[in-house]
């Protein structure tokens, strides 16, 4: 059948309801046209991201109702932990309150000024947290995931070329972990395959350099794999999912995205002196090794979230779904990161609003164009993002590429939701010369794109 049906029926809803384009102007002024601004209730389809914002299936709901909320010795953390050493296997886990929180806590334990982390490529949290501790974030994606219109089965995957030049370059004593992101968010949620995975993970034990999976959409990339690698066709996402991690020493996780939870996170590991270093800092900012910044209810929903995550015919819904709205942008000519990826879809800004210059941010416009004109709300992963303001000129210095990303929220949204973006965006590309660009009136040191402010460039 070629019909996408969701493997769920819907319980309970909530409400949504469409602004006027009159209003939406006023309300993207009055945001700086900033879409993290905005407020939740005017926004009609939110694309902003797939992180928290999942909806829980009624098992979760029923551990929230049967979460231990003691300080210490929850049931509910021996649940998860259980949970993760079956799927991750690994000896050692510290809870925290999301993703970038576990990122905080390890780098701070790892590195040191004028260190170096090479990765596929770091998202903007991972990368804001290595650049904080005064250490270089190096992304080495192959050159196949920096084309967006190409064709590639595994555009994630990390250059093993490259690394071998940059281990030779800064040399191993500076370079403490090597990261890979499953799947790659930034590069256009791209997946990474097992053979890279393995080739990787030969290099770090060759050269003594521990090796961490950035895992958050871990279970979308175990389904990639075992749809497109040969000879991963006949198992379970689970068995992928097990042997991805074996090649790793540990990892961090956002249980936002692939964990189906709406908060929490996670480190785990295998090395025992690091993991104590990691529980002291947890104590310190975040809560006790058996909560770690986190509700016990929080703790059960994730436990079931990483069940329910491998599940094979959610897995085959979910890529499916978003390779609806990927080939039917492509059928429109729309231009789109190719193929799509497991959580969302990229449209290229920079090729689809030719006429505005990369300095002019043309993703930030398109992303603001999508809200005004059908309520929309997407986020810019580009030059806002990535990009770097010249300390001695002012210019900004453009990104490597200009992307929009369509994040679908998992278990939310219907087809007709997605029908709808469509038609939206086949407008937009019909009349796109009218998009005008923008420029920054305000930018903070760090991770700038959520606070930004910009105005229209006439």
């Amino acid at each position: 059948m070629k019909t996408i049906i969701e493997p769920f029926r819907i319980k309970t809803v909530e409400p949504i309801r469409m602004t006027t384009i009159d209003e939406r102007r006023r309300l993207l002024e009055e945001a700086h046209y900033n879409l993290f601004n905005l407020r939740a209730k005017h926004v009609l389809i939110d694309l902003l991201t797939d992180s928290g914002t999942s909806a829980m299936s009624q098992e979760q709901w029923a551990n929230i109702m049967r979460g231990d909320e003691s300080y210490a010795g929850s049931r509910s953390f021996y649940e998860l932990e259980a949970q993760v050493k079956a799927i991750f296997g690994y000896e050692h886990l510290i809870p925290t309150h999301q993703g970038r929180a576990a990122e905080r806590i390890l780098f701070s334990i790892v590195l040191k000024e004028g260190d170096v982390v090479p990765n596929n490529n770091h998202f903007d949290t991972t990368r804001a947290n290595i650049e904080y501790q005064k250490a270089e974030a190096l992304d080495l994606v192959i050159d196949e995931g920096k084309i967006p219109s190409l064709e590639h089965p595994f555009k994630g995957n990390l250059d093993t070329d490259k690394l071998e030049a940059a281990i030779q370059e800064h040399g191993k004593d500076h370079i403490p972990m090597i990261m890979i992101t499953v799947t790659n968010n930034s590069g256009g949620g791209q997946p990474v395959s097992m053979a890279n995975i393995k080739a990787v993970s030969k290099i770090c034990k060759r050269e003594g350099i521990p090796l961490f999976l950035d895992a958050c959409r871990f279970a979308e990339n175990a389904f990639f794999i075992k749809e497109r690698e040969a000879g991963y066709a006949d198992k379970t996402p689970l068995a992928v999912a097990k042997e991805m991690f074996s090649y790793a020493d540990g990892c961090t996780m956002s249980a936002k995205k692939d964990g189906l939870a709406n908060i929490g996170g996670f480190i785990a590991m295998n090395n025992e002196d690091w993991a104590a270093e990691a529980r002291n800092i947890l104590i310190l900012t975040e809560g006790f090794p058996t909560y770690g910044g986190l509700a016990g209810r929080d703790l059960a929903a994730i436990a079931q979230g990483l069940a329910e995550v491998l599940d094979e015919d959610y897995l085959r819904y979910r890529i499916a779904s978003t390779a609806y709205l990927g080939d039917r942008l492509a059928e429109m000519g729309v231009p789109t990161v190719r193929p799509a990826g497991g959580h969302a879809v990229f449209i290229d800004g920079r090729a689809m609003l030719e006429h505005i210059p990369p300095e002019q941010l043309p993703a930030q416009a398109l992303s603001c164009a999508l809200y005004e004109h059908g309520g929309i709300r997407s986020v810019e992963i580009g030059t806002v993002m990535f990009g770097k303001t010249d300390p001695i000129s002012g210019k900004e210095l453009p990104h490597s590429m200009d992307l929009v990303r369509l994040a679908i929220p998992r278990r939310v949204y219907t087809q007709s939701h997605i029908d709808f973006v469509i038609e939206v965006i086949k407008d937009l590309n019909d009349n796109k010369e009218k998009i005008h660009g923008l420029a920054f009136t305000y930018q903070a040191p760090f991770l700038r794109h959520f606070t930004a402010k910009f105005r229209p460039v006439p």
